[in-house]
C-alpha cells in the first residue's frame, strides 16, 4: 500500500493491506500448528467450528468450515491438544488475524482411536451396553437375518456353516453396504427392514479389515439402530481381536462371522445327541415315576380296600358272626346250666312229689280240694277223694277217730 505522507486512510486500505500482506506470506501457509483448545463452539445451523488455540503464553482465535469440519472424526472438547493444519488469514471485515482450519487430529492419541472411544462413553452413560437390555437368542431359530455385503466372504462363511450345522433354519440375507461414507446408513436401514422380515435372530457385521474399513460398525446411528432392534442381535465384525461400537451394544458379540453362524444355532450333531440323551433320561424318568406312581398306587389301594364299604361290610360280618358264635355259645351254656337246674328241680319235686309217696303205698285225701292233714279238719257227712296209685276213692264221712300222737309213737 503505498501513500503520501500525511495523507490519510481507510481502514478498509489497512486491513486490505494486512490480508494481502498475510496472504502473500509462505511463511504463514500449510502450517502444522499444535495448542490447546479453548472456547470451543460448534455451530450448529452452520456446521462450522469456531475456538480459540492456546498454548501457556498465548492464544490465537480460530475458524474450520463445515467442508473440514465434516472429516473430524472424534469430537473435540475444551482442554484437549490437538495438531492443526492450516494457514493464517486476516478476516477483512473485523481486521483480525485467525487460523483457518483444514484439519485436526488429537495430539498424542489417533483420531479415529479417540473418536471410539468418546463414542463408547457417551453410550455407556445412555445405557446402550447395560445387561440388563440383552435379549437371550433363541435356541432353535427358524428364519436367520444377516445385515452384511452381498459379495463378501462374510456371507458366504455364514453361509456354508448354517446349511451344514443347521439346514433347519431359512437364512433372510439383507443386504447393506459395509464399508465406505455412506455404509452407516446402508447398515441402519438394512437393521430396519430386517425387522419386518419376522425373524427369530439377526447377525450384523463383515470380514476383516483396517479401523477405516469397519468404522461403519463405530457410528452413532447404527448403534441406535442395534439398541432399538426388537430381534436378538449379534455382532459379527472383522476378526477377534477387533472390536466395534456394535459389540458392545448388540446382545451378543461373535468374533467373527463364522462364530456367528456356530453361535446362532446348534448343529444338527449335537441336536441329534441331545435328543439321544433326552431319550434316555426321559426312559429312566418314565421308569422310576411308574415304579413309583405303582407303589403309591398299591398304598392307596390297601388304604382304599381298608376304608372301602364292602371291607367294612366284611369286617363287621366277621365281628358280627364271631359275636353270634359267642351268643350261641353263651345261649348254649345258659339253656344248659337251666336244664340242669331245671333237671334238678324236677328231680327234687318229683322225689317230693305226693304221686310218689302213693306209690310207696301210701294215699292222699283231699276234701274237695283242700288236702286233709288233721281229723280237725272235717266234719261227718263231707265228701272225701282218696287219690291211690291206680286211681282215686269217693267216700263220705260217717265218723272220725282222733289218734294221741304219743301213743302212736
Amino acid at each position: 500500500m503505498e501513500y503520501d505522507a500525511g495523507q490519510a486512510v481507510t481502514v478498509s486500505q489497512i486491513n486490505q493491506y494486512m490480508k494481502e500482506t498475510v496472504a502473500g506470506d509462505s511463511n504463514l501457509r500449510h502450517l502444522l500448528v499444535k495448542g490447546e483448545l479453548s472456547n470451543f463452539t460448534n455451530h450448529q445451523k452452520t456446521g462450522h467450528f469456531y475456538f480459540t488455540l492456546k498454548d501457556e503464553r498465548t492464544s490465537i482465535r480460530a475458524v474450520m468450515f463445515r467442508f473440514n469440519a465434516a472429516k473430524v472424526r472424534f469430537r473435540p472438547e475444551n482442554g484437549m491438544n490437538v495438531l492443526i493444519t492450516g494457514s493464517v488469514q486476516v478476516f477483512e471485515r473485523d481486521g483480525q488475524y485467525q487460523l483457518y482450519c483444514d484439519s485436526m487430529e488429537p495430539d498424542g492419541m489417533g483420531a479415529l482411536y479417540l473418536a471410539f472411544e468418546q463414542l463408547k462413553e457417551k453410550l455407556r452413560q445412555e445405557g446402550l451396553f447395560d445387561e440388563e437390555h440383552k435379549k437371550p437368542l433363541p435356541r432353535f431359530p427358524k428364519r436367520i437375518g444377516v445385515v452384511t455385503s452381498r459379495t463378501g466372504a462374510a456371507l458366504q462363511d455364514i453361509r456354508n456353516i448354517l446349511s451344514r450345522r443347521y439346514p433347519l433354519g431359512t437364512l433372510v440375507v439383507i443386504p447393506a453396504l459395509v464399508q465406505g461414507e455412506n455404509a452407516p446408513a446402508s447398515i441402519t436401514e438394512g437393521i430396519r427392514l430386517a425387522e419386518q422380515e419376522h425373524l427369530d435372530v439377526l447377525i450384523v457385521g463383515r470380514g476383516g479389515g483396517s479401523i477405516e474399513d469397519l468404522w461403519a460398525f463405530n457410528d452413532e446411528g447404527v448403534a441406535h439402530a442395534i439398541y432399538d432392534c426388537p430381534i436378538p442381535v449379534i455382532s459379527a465384525v472383522g476378526h477377534e481381536i477387533d472390536f466395534t461400537i456394535s459389540d458392545f451394544v448388540a446382545d451378543l458379540r461373535a468374533p467373527t462371522p463364522s462364530a456367528a453362524a456356530e453361535l446362532c444355532a446348534p448343529s444338527v450333531e449335537s441336536i441329534s445327541s441331545e435328543l439321544a440323551n433326552l431319550h434316555s433320561l426321559l426312559g429312566g424318568y418314565m421308569l422310576t415315576e411308574l415304579k413309583s406312581g405303582y407303589d403309591r398306587l398299591r398304598g392307596a389301594y390297601g388304604q382304599l380296600t381298608a376304608l372301602s364299604p364292602v371291607q367294612r361290610l366284611r369286617q363287621s360280618a366277621q365281628e358280627l358272626e364271631g359275636k353270634a358264635a359267642r351268643l350261641r355259645l353263651a345261649a348254649d351254656r345258659l339253656v344248659a346250666a337251666r336244664v340242669e337246674r331245671f333237671q334238678k328241680a324236677a328231680a327234687t319235686l318229683e322225689a317230693m312229689s305226693p304221686m310218689k309217696v302213693i306209690t310207696r303205698g301210701y294215699s292222699i285225701t283231699y276234701a274237695g280240694e283242700r288236702l286233709l292233714s288233721s281229723v280237725e279238719d272235717i266234719r261227718p257227712g263231707a265228701l272225701l277223694r282218696t287219690m291211690l296209685p291206680d286211681g282215686a276213692v269217693l267216700s263220705q264221712v260217717t265218723g272220725t277217730e282222733q289218734i294221741n300222737r304219743k301213743d302212736a309213737e
